[in-house]
């Protein structure tokens, strides 16, 4: 008896899900990706220089609590309330930004805007839960993979010609405008789908905002600790065991000691994107110190890893069960070690820069297969009692990994920088990371899309 053929994401019945969908994940990659190009220019327009680290980290900050606020939502209803909440967001923190008088207010903006993609991403993930059949999750974040792609090739570029044709804060006002319409094709599809659940959680909310906050804010002090010279492991110190101590109810038990199953899928995501967020802010910065390149060129690296990972998160969205999460994981952090020792290699001898460019592919290629399975595994774990919770979960470990980890390495780069060792040592870090990401990713389970772990039962949250 044959299996009857599952509709792909593309099909009548889910396209402007899927269409809307991918235009909000792109063009929140657009928002990031030209803030970073034009913000220098933000802040000599609006003699912000103490505030320039402040509108990234910031932002970064403010989005665990969006995150926590956004799953806690979702689990105890529907998700097109938190989703159009997110929404309204980041769209009034684009606007408020593109219109600040003062570096302060432009901040605020960001804090908005910061609130608004923690819970539009989560809020996503449940859309993608409740909407599409398990069989198809791996095709859809495949796809929110290669939506990142088109914005890391164009984004730079069209952030810069806006700003210097028009003016720096039509890339705030434009992709607001955009924003719109792109949710407008995806509200008008949810409207007549049923979203909500049967089993609405009736954890509390309160205590789990505030923890988030502390966590936030934590993150956002270890992100100013450079700035602190003496002070500053004193303040990391303080910080990361703050954010330890805090996030671990935000967390699925038992995550921080890998447990198998659930907690190690969490654990695995923010171990690899701080490998590979951490290291990669120092890949355009070596080419440029020490080669040469021109800032264009230097983005050469960053552009052939994220063709490759979008390349290979199709690949994943095929095969990925073929392939099993053990080999997934493998394989993914195999490339992963390699492009950051590619790197260390060539910052520790001085090796022709192709070699660097060219390894850093195979660091695309492997977050392409690692990212979207373990957001499949996520959702595989959750019933819709617990979806929302699951998807802040992921995020948060994937923001912490990435913030707690920038801020050491730009502390130990600055402290060796004198030496000329402060390149080896960031990718040395970002290797380590990679290597240790292997000891929860062999504690995935074998949870396939839409079935139970075959190892143990799914964790219970508290």
């Amino acid at each position: 008896m044959s299996t009857p053929a599952v509709e792909g994401v593309w099909s009548a019945r889910f396209v402007w899900v899927t269409l809307g969908a991918l235009a909000l994940i792109f063009l929140a990659a657009i928002q990031s990706l030209a803030v970073t190009t034009v913000m220098p220019v933000v802040s000599d327009d609006l003699s912000g220089a103490a505030l320039y680290a402040v509108a990234f980290s910031g932002t970064l900050a403010a989005s665990v609590v969006g995150m926590v606020a956004a799953g806690a939502w979702c689990d105890r209803g529907g998700v097109l309330a938190p989703l159009t909440t997110a929404v309204v967001l980041f769209v009034l923190g684009l606007l408020l930004a593109g219109a600040a008088p003062t570096m302060e207010i432009l901040v605020a903006g960001r804090l908005l805007q910061g609130l608004g993609t923690g819970g539009e991403t989560v809020a996503l993930y449940v859309v993608v839960a409740r909407v599409y059949p398990a069989a198809l999750h791996g095709r859809i974040f495949a796809a929110f993979s290669a939506a990142w792609v088109v914005p890391s090739l164009i984004g730079p570029f069209l952030a810069g010609a806006v700003a210097e044709f028009l003016h720096w804060r039509w890339v705030f006002f434009g992709v607001a405008a955009l924003t719109v319409g792109a949710f407008a094709m995806v509200v008008a599809r949810l409207h007549a789908l049923p979203l909500g659940t049967d089993h609405p959680s009736s954890a509390r909310v309160a205590p789990r905002l505030a923890l988030a906050a502390i966590v936030a804010v934590a993150a956002l002090v270890l992100s100013l600790s450079g700035g602190l010279s003496t002070w500053a492991w004193i303040v990391v110190a303080v910080s990361g065991t703050i954010i330890a101590l805090a996030v671990r109810p935000l967390l699925p038990p038992r995550t921080l000691a890998a447990a198998r199953g659930l907690p190690s899928v969490v654990l695995m995501r923010g171990l690899i994107a701080g490998a590979l967020f951490g290291a990669e802010v120092y890949v355009p910065y070596l080419l440029i110190d020490q080669y040469g390149f021109s800032p264009t060129w230097a983005g050469l690296g960053l552009t052939v890893a994220a063709l490759a990972w979008a390349g290979a998160a199709e690949v994943q969205g095929r095969i990925g069960d073929r392939l099993g999460n053990v080999r997934i994981s493998v394989f993914g952090v195999t490339m992963l070690l390699a492009a950051t020792a590619a790197a260390l290699t060539t910052a520790l001898w001085h090796l022709h820069p192709a070699i660097l460019i060219c390894g850093w592919a195979l660091a695309g290629a492997g977050m392409g297969l690692m990212y979207p399975r373990l957001t499949v595994l996520t959702l595989s774990y959750s019933t819709p009692r617990d979806q929302g919770f699951n998807s802040s979960a992921l995020a948060i470990s994937d923001a912490l990994g990435s913030a707690v980890t920038i801020a050491v390495m730009g502390l130990v780069f600055t402290g060796l920088s004198a030496s000329g060792s402060g390149f080896p040592a960031v990718f040395a870090i970002a290797a380590a990371l990679a290597l240790l990401a292997l000891a929860p990713g062999l504690r995935l389970g074998r949870v396939e899309e839409g079935g139970e772990d075959q190892f143990s039962a799914r964790p219970s949250r508290q």
